[in-house]
């Protein structure tokens, strides 16, 4: 419904219409700043030129009630009839509320892709849930989106793994990706004492590259172990990849070949100490990329460039979720895409996570896994909900599982991707706080409303714009700009921005509620705040479910 306004205020002001003026405000529902801009060209006070805009204008409008000037801004006010709207396409839609099309075609949406030598680590997810929430946010918007787990398969820490998994096995009661880091962190400690190893890792790396059968099986068993263990991690938080995509396919296929050969007609390669190198000083680096070894296996920017140019090929749009320690590679990327005529991804970078008691991972197996973090959070919910007398004992583990999930899933995408943040467990779980769980429980508490309007025998609902208050109105607007968020979440790509709008959706609503009677109030303003309350219920269950997290109709 706020995507029909915002139309409608640019088709009105038609010449002074640009979007880039409109926005929201405070005073108004749009408010329009042209005449600032216009001031400076016209030489006259914004205030005039307001008014001389709106003495203009030739109304003839469906949802635009009042248009003011104030101190030079143009303000516009919905009228009844958009309230009204509102609520009958949020109660006549339900579960579809907020679905739009956005007019976009394919994308393809690349995340995680953490290196498969061992079990996720809270950064990890951190990346999972950017990825996961920005792909649901985009179908919501009408596009044909796939999400790839880019699987390197190829690189020196693979090589290691494989070389103790070959070396010492693998403790098998241990969770799959567990079980191989245990083996790759053996193995470095071997390295360490004996360099002359790392002769065996490089021959495994160019054996793998070449195909050798025996070394092909080896390293398949280690990297689908690990894959394993990561995907029961990823499930648990409610994240799933339409594809794994393994590195090592580009080899094979010939992409790697095309891509150096599409270098060498744009005159960027050169040798360096027997290496082939990308000469980077034409694009403005000081350093040169190397793209082929001198014993001949490529990189990870070699067999990338080659899945980007596939990208290209197969998708009109891609994303990659991208930690910022791949802000220089990124960028690098980026260039000699462009440079081969290709569409360089859009790259959503993050920062990076941390836990009150400080940072984690080493090489020496001092890392915070997933795992670890996942069952901590659901030990924790599990506690708050286990006095619960009204609750069966299944009830108790599914909301326990539920508010666990969603604590993670809130806390790690509310905050703007690239500012760092901390994950703390006890403030995520506090059902009175900013938190999954506030939503949670105000999704709940519309429910029970409802339940209990219903084995009350209470009258239907109807909403009425004449009897809204103030803040009835406020709610009701906010409810309408549901698929305009997920619009500007999708366009700035940061599902903060829809995190955001759904705490203020379930904050307003506890206002709203603490305000005014619903089930005590007399027959038609019951009917009405009924209406409400309904609408509520399913722009807070839409929005979760948009997060990733369970809604639940009991807490």
């Amino acid at each position: 419904m706020f995507r029909k306004l915002r139309r409608e205020v640019i088709n009105l002001l038609g010449d002074y219409g640009e979007e880039r003026f409109l926005r929201e405000s405070e005073h108004a529902e749009l408010s329009s700043t042209i005449a600032f801009k216009l001031a400076k060209e016209m030489r006259k006070k914004p205030e005039e030129i307001a008014e001389e805009i709106v003495s203009s204008l030739e109304f003839d409008t469906k949802y635009i009630g009042k248009v003011e000037t104030v101190r030079g801004y143009i303000n516009f006010y919905t009228n009844a009839e958009y309230l009204e709207e509102t609520i009958n396409k949020i109660l006549d839609e339900d579960e579809n509320y907020g679905s739009f099309s956005i007019g976009l075609d394919k994308i393809l949406i690349e995340h995680t892709s953490a290196n498969p030598d061992g079990p996720l680590h809270i950064g990890h997810i951190r990346n999972s849930i950017i990825g996961d929430t920005l792909a649901r946010l985009f179908k919501k918007a009408g596009v044909n989106v796939k999400t790839h787990y880019y699987v390197n398969d190829m690189g020196r820490q693979i090589a290691i793994a494989s070389l103790g998994f070959r070396n010492f096995g693998i403790d098998k009661s241990k969770k799959p990706d567990h079980a191989i880091v245990e083996a790759y962190i053996k193995m470095n400690r071997e390295i360490e004492k004996n360099p002359e190893i790392e002769a065996d890792v490089d021959k495994l790396m160019v054996e793998y590259e070449m195909g050798k059968d025996e070394v092909v099986k080896l390293f398949k068993e280690v990297v689908n172990l690990a894959l394993e263990g990561i995907n029961q991690t990823l499930r648990k938080l409610n994240v799933y990849h339409d594809e794994f995509v393994w590195e090592s396919e580009f080899v094979r296929n010939g992409y790697v070949d095309r891509v150096i050969e599409m270098l060498d007609k744009k005159s960027m390669l050169k040798e360096e100490d027997g290496a082939l190198v990308i000469d980077m000083q034409k694009l403005g680096y000081d350093k040169n990329v190397v793209v082929k070894r001198k014993n001949g296996t490529t990189l990870y920017i070699t067999r990338d460039l080659a899945y980007h140019i596939w990208k290209n090929e197969n998708y009109d749009n891609f994303i990659n979720v991208l930690g910022a320690d791949h802000k220089l590679i990124g960028k690098q990327l980026q260039d000699i895409i462009k440079v081969l005529g290709f569409k360089p991804p859009e790259i959503v970078f993050f920062e990076f996570v941390s836990l009150p008691e400080g940072s984690m991972s080493t090489r020496r197996g001092k890392f915070v896994s997933a795992d670890e973090l996942i069952e901590k959070v659901y030990l924790e919910a599990k506690n708050i909900v286990k006095d619960r007398k009204d609750l069966e004992n299944e009830e108790k583990e599914k909301i326990a599982e539920a508010v666990a999930v969603g604590a993670l899933r809130y806390d790690f995408v509310k905050v703007a991707p690239e500012k760092p943040m901390t994950f703390d467990w006890s403030k995520a779980l506090d059902f009175k706080r900013h938190t999954s769980a506030y939503i949670q429980y105000s999704h709940a508490r519309a429910c029970s409303i409802l339940r209990k309007a219903v084995s009350d025998g209470k009258p239907e609902i109807e909403f009425s714009a004449d009897l809204c208050s103030s803040m009835e109105r406020e709610l009701v607007i906010l409810l309408s700009k549901f698929s305009w968020i997920v619009e500007k979440s999708i366009k700035m790509l940061r599902p903060n921005v829809f995190a955001e709008y759904l705490m203020d959706v379930a904050s307003k609503f506890n206002d709203f509620y603490t305000e005014h009677p619903v089930l005590k109030a007399e027959r038609e303003l019951m009917m009405h705040r009924l209406a409400i309350v309904d609408s509520c219920r399913i722009v807070l269950r839409n929005g979760l479910e948009l997060l990733g997290i369970k809604p639940l109709e009991k807490m």
